[in-house]
């Protein structure tokens, strides 16, 4: 896929994820791309794999690019950034994961940021408590 069809596609999963989820999570549009495999992405949860962008099936640059997309059209959307920790799954000590080989701060925070709709996560708070 060339970068141009790469964008549209991108951004058509960031409305779709918007729209069904209220927020845009990068795993996920990895995952509905098909860089990143259900059974891949449980197995880096629970520790299996050391980082999650040896099992990625496309190279850095397209996943930096796809980073930088996700931001992009969830920023052009007026969603807002929010942290998460991914920590491994199962019993014991829980640890962080890691997201790049490298480890480096700003590649993690691109991966851990997920881009959260809150007019509409408030609206639907305020519809349940009106029930």
């Amino acid at each position: 896929m060339n970068n141009a069809d790469l964008d549209k596609e991108v951004k058509r999963l960031v409305h779709l994820n918007r729209y069904e989820k209220e927020y845009v999570c990068p795993v996920d549009i990895l995952i509905q791309l098909n860089y990143l495999s259900k059974n891949d992405y449980e197995n880096w949860r629970f520790g299996r794999i050391d980082y999650l962008e040896k099992v990625c099936k496309i190279n850095l640059s397209k996943l930096t690019l796809i980073n930088k997309l996700i931001r992009k059209h969830s920023t052009d959307l007026g969603l807002k950034e929010s942290r998460s920790a991914y920590n491994k799954y199962g019993k014991g000590v829980k640890q962080r994961l890691r997201f790049s080989k490298s480890g480096k701060q700003a590649i993690e925070e691109a991966y851990s940021t997920h881009y959260i709709d809150k007019d509409r996560i408030s609206g639907l708070k305020e519809n349940k408590a009106s029930m």
